[in-house]
């Protein structure tokens, strides 16, 4: 059972992924590679569901940006998950700003109830969104939706975490991501995998 309801497969990787910032953080180039390596494919999945095919470049912005302010950083894997995204949506909304595509404002801001669910169909999720097919689903979502369901499904982050990055409360984003998920499984026109996601995704911690 992962914490927080992140799927598995990111939280395994965060023992990992914070010894290797720690070192990073004392100089060792080799260990911010092994945190690169973590970290770069959920993070571009997530970037490229905001920017679309600009998201390698906006990426790399958001790599530099990282590597630069690196000592600053102050958490274990799971936080540096949550803070390489926060960077990187800074990066990604000054280049949709740019573009003149300024994303509208969430108008979700209320909590709601919590939408428990089992946590094995994390994985099962991650599958259904991480092709570019589902990308590009994605990306047609509401703005609030989509970076719900890139947060919590693509980088992995739990609620708090993804609702940290969003400046929203944990239960606007757990019903955004919700709301994003069933949409989605209307658009593929299967329930199966799309119905119990959107319930794992509303868990509350």
């Amino acid at each position: 059972m992962g914490k927080g309801g992140q799927p598995r497969r990111a939280q395994a990787h965060d023992g990992e992924l914070g010894a290797a910032v720690a070192r990073a953080q004392d100089g060792d180039e080799a260990a911010f590679a092994v945190a690169y390596r973590l970290v770069q494919p959920r993070l571009l999945g997530y970037v490229r569901g905001l920017v679309g095919d600009d998201a390698e470049d906006v990426t790399s912005d958001a790599w530099l940006e990282i590597a630069r302010d690196l000592g600053r950083f102050k958490g274990d894997g799971a936080g540096f998950r949550g803070w390489t995204a926060t960077i990187a949506r800074h990066r990604a909304l000054d280049h949709l700003r740019r573009q003149r595509a300024r994303p509208r404002p969430s108008a979700l801001e209320q909590d709601v109830l919590d939408l428990p669910g089992p946590q094995s169909t994390h994985d099962q999720a991650l599958e259904a969104i991480s092709t570019e097919r589902a990308l590009e689903l994605v990306a047609g979502l509401p703005r609030d939706q989509a970076e719900a369901v890139l947060l919590r499904v693509v980088v992995g982050l739990d609620g708090p975490a993804a609702a940290r990055v969003l400046g929203k409360r944990p239960g606007a984003v757990r019903m955004a991501a919700y709301r994003g998920l069933k949409r989605l499984a209307r658009q593929v026109g299967g329930e199966s995998v799309t119905d119990a996601a959107s319930r794992t995704l509303g868990e509350s911690k």
